[in-house]
């Protein structure tokens, strides 16, 4: 991270080494994880206009690039136009959000008025218009800006950073076709396919989806990560009603805000914690999957490549984006481990792998499904007996905790705490509101124990009132109508989700083969590309394994030449009506016109079923189909009322290369505009690390010494420019080429990372995991010497613990908690003796705790990995400062040549003062 001076971000300097002691070649971005978190975060305060959004995007993009560094290329890729198999997906994506967002205004203005008239306070409301993220979709207005912005953000750091100097990037806006992660894949695969392609390539891929995991696997790179942001769940955040923290709106009194420090100047500040990240390398889950899925004694040769790729294909049955998971395969009851024992009891009576190349085997794919079929009526009961008695264990918890716990217990930061178990000192926040409920609650237990209350709070003049049952705390279960645990599911599930008999064989075998059909789809689309783009799955539920008989003579061909829609064409599809406003006013009359001859599209409820679920996000949108035909034929009648601005944004656009002064292939480009050269020419792979593929001169191209206007007004034109743009185009094939799933010649195998003790499900001494930092684990971490110890022994209060040594509770002294008390005038802080134990230029991870500003810092005491040398029972404990990590990090060659002295070469240290 960029380290402040003086309140000057100092930038980081990635032309310098990576400090994960990894150098990546490539780097590609799936945008559109960036553009959702930036525009409208959850975790702090919502940008205010689009410019701030713009700016969001490029820090996220920095940081992003500061901790990869890729040396040859880097790829961002928005999502464009997607298949219509996704289409549905986004449909049900946006008509959601639309009613969710609805429902919440109304139920935030209830609750606001419910307020005032209690006399309550409440902040007077923002005329703020919602961000709406469904423009976050192709041929919307945003997105062509964003474009631009992302085209100047380029061109910029292409000027000014050194780490960019020889980098070739290309971006891949929403105007080109396709979904972001899967555009980069293709490119990957057309690459692959070249003679000059480098096997050895160490790629990085940057996105939070699932998928990007097997989609990484699929394309058999040796050296393939994906970085993403790490999970944290229950971020705190503030009421949208008072902007307090510390309770949601259902639960917000309207009570003054506290001031927040001395002058309240802290007033509109959020606790923000710097975003993490986390590696995933496939190649250590690829040594999980080899030692998973090896088999002895196959009647045929056993190829790891090949199995990888059957696994990557039986993922598919418990949910993608394209197909509904079969009911009797759940990822959280161990769908996939079921799966794959399966497969290797059945593998051996197939003859062969399921798959090859992204071509599927349905003969051998008939006698896994039909295995799965075998055990799901005793799937169905198993899990009907795990939900009763989680359900009864829940009820047995509640009722002991009823029983045992006190009356009243308070919150938040006033929550009672296990002496010594606190690793860290919580912020006061809100005490107010903690007041109120106590005085809330002890007015309502001051009544008498026989008098009953009502529902608001006050004694009730009439008597007792009934009991509720035991049970009552329960939250209402929805109901369930198929009963896949009793005889006759099948039966129930047709009748009651499709409305047919399940003696209609000819409508369940229909069902069946549009789902082969989708899965054969899928894995062409992950292996091979876009199959078609007119197909979809035409139903909101899928079949039983159980019916997956004779499959292996159903078609999976697919049309060739389909073609994607366009942009706008794509909007009218997944947009609901309340989103219309993106859409030129004759094309948005179509969505809410009674007389519109596809008013039937756009409902304005609908059903959400819950489909065994608990809760409606996780159930099915009963949204109608669109259909094709119907919505080009009512569009014909509109599409001359486009402006030219608007007709360009619905034009499908391709990718441009952009590449800075000092880059070998930028004289070349430069040449292709002295020559105005029409025709596409090849690139010379030599010029542009073995990247290949057809260059064409661009009409909005940035060119060296023109201005590069900033479309953001905050940031300034580049009246200096020495980078250049030009269109750039995949190596092309024939449709019928077939692109091999296997390792390429030349690669090498990365060396193992997994050691014995990594296969065993105990290990780690039933500590919780902690990830690896770094990615070497065979460092030795920074450790202190005796000296060190003393110095820090003399420093700390010898009446907290055993002398000389850290207790495990937070010092009283400590530079920057709550509790701290004045130090001596001759005292000296801790952090400020230790400033200078690592040579300024070996750090370049997350900034050592004893550098960080004083407020964040809670305690002297996780500032070093020395904690090997305690003994006592009472001492330091490790597992108390997991989450404080950068001082875990190995020691690296330059700092082993510091080992023993406590000083960097800004001279020596002043001596440690005694205490007295």
């Amino acid at each position: 991270q960029a380290k402040e001076c003086n309140g000057v971000k100092v930038p980081i300097d990635t032309s310098k080494p990576n400090p994960n002691e990894v150098e990546f070649d490539n780097l590609y971005l799936d945008m559109n994880g960036i553009i959702h978190p930036c525009t409208h975060p959850e975790d702090k305060p919502a940008p205010k206009n689009e410019d701030e959004m713009m700016v969001a995007i490029f820090e996220y993009i920095d940081r992003i690039f500061n901790i990869v560094r890729p040396r040859r290329l880097l790829y961002m890729a928005i999502d464009g136009v997607a298949p219509r198999a996704k289409m549905n997906q986004q449909r049900s994506r946006r008509f959601r959000a639309s009613k969710e967002g609805m429902e919440a205004a109304e139920e935030k203005q209830k609750i606001r008025q419910e307020i005032l008239a209690k006399g309550g306070f409440l902040p007077p409301e923002e005329v703020k218009e919602r961000f709406d993220s469904n423009c976050i979709t192709p041929g919307t207005e945003f997105m062509d800006n964003l474009a631009k912005c992302l085209r100047y953000y380029i061109a910029e750091r292409l000027n000014s950073d050194p780490g960019w100097k020889n980098l070739t990037v290309i971006l891949s806006d929403a105007s080109a076709p396709g979904e972001g992660e899967h555009k980069i894949m293709d490119y990957i695969r057309r690459q692959r396919a070249q003679p000059n392609h480098d096997p050895n390539t160490h790629h990085c891929l940057c996105g939070a989806d699932a998928d990007l995991i097997m989609l990484g696997l699929a394309t058999h790179e040796p050296n393939f990560t994906i970085i993403r942001e790490e999970f944290k769940p229950n971020k705190p955040k503030p009421c949208a009603l008072c902007n307090q923290m510390g309770h949601e709106v259902k639960d917000c009194q309207g009570l003054p805000r506290e001031k927040q420090g001395k002058h309240d100047q802290f007033a509109d500040a959020m606790p923000v914690s710097e975003q993490e990240f986390i590696f995933i390398r496939l190649c250590v889950l690829r040594e999980y999957l080899e030692r998973e899925l090896t088999m002895a004694s196959l009647p045929f040769t056993f190829d790891f490549e090949r199995s990888v790729d059957d696994w990557v294909f039986m993922c598919f049955f418990v949910g993608n984006d394209f197909l509904p998971h079969l009911p009797s395969l759940e990822i959280r009851e161990g769908a996939i481990d079921r799966l794959v024992n399966i497969y290797k009891n059945v593998v051996h009576k197939t003859g062969g792998y399921l798959t090859e190349s992204g071509f599927v085997n349905l003969q051998r794919v008939q006698m896994i499904m039909l295995a799965v079929g075998e055990v799901e009526d005793s799937i169905f009961k198993k899990r009907k007996d795990d939900d009763d008695n989680f359900k009864r264990r829940q009820k047995e918890k509640r009722k002991r905790l009823k029983r045992d716990q006190p009356s009243f217990i308070p919150g938040g930061q006033f929550s009672p705490q296990a002496l010594g178990n606190r690793s860290s000192p919580q912020a006061i926040c809100n005490p107010r509101q903690a007041a109120f409920e106590m005085r809330m609650h002890n007015s309502t237990t001051s009544a008498s124990p026989n008098t009953s209350l009502t529902p608001d709070g006050s004694p009730s003049l009439g008597g007792g009132i009934k009991r509720k049952p035991e049970d009552s705390d329960s939250e209402p279960e929805p109901e369930d109508n198929i009963r896949l645990w009793e005889t006759g599911w099948k039966q129930r599930y047709y009748k009651n989700k499709f409305d047919v008999d399940a003696s209609d064989e000819k409508f369940r075998r229909k069902v069946v083969q549009s789902y082969v059909e989708g899965l054969c789809w899928v894995l062409r689309y992950y292996y091979q590309g876009c199959a078609s783009w007119n197909w979809y799955y035409p139903f909101h539920y899928a079949p039983f394994a159980s019916d997956f008989e004779g499959i292996a003579d159903m078609p999976s061909d697919f049309e060739k030449g389909s073609k994607p829609f366009k942009p706008l064409e794509q909007l009218m599809g997944v947009f609901p009506a309340a989103s219309g406003n993106f859409l030129p006013p004759t094309w948005r009359k179509l969505m809410t016109d009674p007389e519109s001859s596809i008013i039937d599209f756009y409902p304005e409820d609908f059903a959400i079923d819950l489909n065994g679920k608990k809760y409606a996000w996780q159930g099915v949108a009963l949204l109608p189909f669109v259909d094709e035909r119907r919505l080009r034929a009512a569009l014909e009648e509109v599409y001359p009322d486009l402006t030219p601005e608007e007709s360009r944004r619905n034009s499908l656009g391709g990718d441009v290369l952009f590449v800075g002064k000092h880059h070998p292939l930028c004289d070349f480009i430069v040449e292709q505009y002295k020559s105005k050269n029409t025709e596409a020419v090849d690139i010379p792979p030599e010029l542009c690390h073995g990247i290949q593929g057809k260059l064409t001169l661009n009409d909005n191209a940035v060119l060296p010494d023109q201005v590069v206007e900033s479309p953001v007004p905050m940031l300034k034109d580049l009246t200096e420019n020495s980078a250049v743009s030009i269109s750039f185009k995949d190596p092309q094939f024939a449709e019928d080429f077939v692109f091999k799933a296997t390792v390429l010649p030349g690669a090498k195998k990365p060396a193992p990372v997994l050691k014995p003790g990594d296969w065993e499900k105990t290990n780690n001494d039933g500590r919780p995991w902690r990830p690896q930092l770094g990615f070497n684990r065979d460092r030795k971490p920074v450790h202190l010497d005796q000296s060190a110890f003393r110095t820090l022994g003399h420093t700390m209060p010898r009446d907290r613990a055993v002398p000389g040594m850290y207790p495990n509770a937070v010092p009283l002294g400590a530079y920057g908690s709550p509790y701290a008390r004045p130090l001596m005038g001759s005292q000296q802080q801790i952090p400020k003796l230790l400033s200078n134990l690592r040579p300024q230029e070996s750090w370049r991870g997350p900034t050592p705790l004893f550098q960080q500003t004083p407020q964040r810092t809670t305690g002297a005491a996780p500032l070093l990995a020395w904690n090997r040398m305690l003994q006592s029972p009472n001492q330091f404990q490790p597992a108390q400062y997991q989450g404080l990590g950068p001082m875990a990090y190995p020691q690296r060659a330059e700092d082993r040549m510091d080992r023993g002295r406590q000083v960097g070469d800004e001279g020596p240290a002043e001596p440690a003062p005694v205490s007295p």
